[in-house]
Order: structure tokens, then C-alpha cells, then sequence
């Protein structure tokens, strides 16, 4: 079975309102639902598309969420140290800062060891890296 994870910036595209990846993400959840992919993301990234999406959108994100199209990773909070030094090693200040959602998704891949990832920030997610040097195939 495939697996890949999903970035907060994918699940804007799919459920946000005039989004310009909008249909290659409708295509691609539709691929993953018909094909059964395990699709994974964590609480930091559910929080960050909420908040973007607005209503009604909003709400049709959280019930396809709730309705398990996407496993939510939990972590303890004993994680966030792992999240620290790749914050730290991936922000250059002032042009990129790597957030806690982007942070808990590459941690997540060092965890399960998936490497592909639904995202529209091909920029960053093209440099970041797994503690084992392994890159992301963005989709």
C-alpha cells in the first residue's frame, strides 16, 4: 500500500476557497482514496489548514478529517525537543523560518519512514532532509 504524508499547504489547496493547486489536490486525495494510501499528518498541520481555510470550507476539512481520510500522528510533548534543532537548523533568518507544522512532518518521516509528501511548499520540503540524509518526494 502506498503511504505519504500531507502538509497543512495541500489540505488549504483541497478544501480552501479559489486555491490554484486546488485540482491537482482534488486528483491526488482522489487517487489515494480509490488506491487506498495511507495518508498521514499531525495535529500542527490540522491546526495551521484550519485556521487558513475559512467557513464553510473549514468544516467540510474537519469532517473528512474526523471521518479518518488522513491518520492523525499524535506525539508527546517530549517530541518537541526533537523539533527544536530542526527548526533551528532549517530557519535563515530573515528568509525561511521552519514552523512547528513543517518541523512535526519531518520529524513524522524520520518516525515512519515515508517520504512522500502532499505539499505546495515545494521550496522548503525540496531542502529539508531526514535525520538519515534521505530527501522528500513531493507529490
Amino acid at each position: 500500500m502506498a503511504s505519504a504524508l500531507i502538509d497543512a499547504s495541500a489540505m488549504v489547496a483541497a478544501f480552501g476557497r479559489q486555491q490554484p493547486h486546488a485540482e491537482r489536490y482534488h486528483d491526488l486525495l482522489q487517487l489515494a482514496s480509490l488506491e487506498r494510501w495511507a495518508l498521514s499528518t499531525t495535529w500542527p498541520c490540522v491546526v495551521e489548514a484550519s485556521y487558513l481555510v475559512s467557513p464553510p470550507q473549514r468544516y467540510t476539512l474537519l469532517q473528512w478529517l474526523g471521518q479518518g481520510a488522513v491518520a492523525v500522528f499524535p506525539f508527546g510533548q517530549e517530541a518537541l525537543t526533537d523539533f527544536v534543532p530542526l527548526m533551528q537548523r532549517y530557519t535563515t533568518a530573515p528568509r525561511s523560518e521552519m514552523d512547528l507544522a513543517d518541523a512535526s512532518l519531518v520529524w513524522l518521516a524520520g518516525e515512519t519512514g515515508v517520504t512522500r509528501i502532499m505539499t505546495t511548499d515545494v521550496r522548503d520540503f525540496s531542502r529539508y532532509r531526514l535525520p538519515d540524509g534521505r530527501a522528500f518526494e513531493i507529490l
